[in-house]
């Protein structure tokens, strides 16, 4: 499908709220493409916690603070990216 124009004519007739209004599907999917890449962030986080936990648990010297710290963090992430979900499915309740 070619892009075209319309007559200016036409161009200059359209109010702001009109052309505000043509584009919110697509700043709405945009939006909703931010709140899925913040999620898949999370994820990566949490799974590189992870990892750092299981190393250092088969360290020479165990660091439990550390451990824990991290764990914490993992349980942290989690509640955000529920978070992220929710408010997702809050406002865009037709496509979640």
């Amino acid at each position: 499908m070619q892009f075209q124009l319309k007559p200016f004519k036409e161009l200059i007739a359209l109010s702001k709220e009109k052309i505000d209004e043509a584009l919110a599907p697509l700043r709405a999917s945009t939006a909703k493409a931010k709140a899925t890449l913040k999620m898949a962030e999370i994820d990566e986080k949490i799974a590189t916690l992870g990892q750092k936990i299981q190393e250092q648990a088969t360290s020479k010297e165990i660091d439990f603070d550390a451990m824990a710290d991290k764990i914490d963090e993992i349980a942290l992430l989690e509640l955000r990216k529920e978070r992220f979900a929710e408010i997702t499915r809050q406002l865009f309740p037709e496509t979640a």
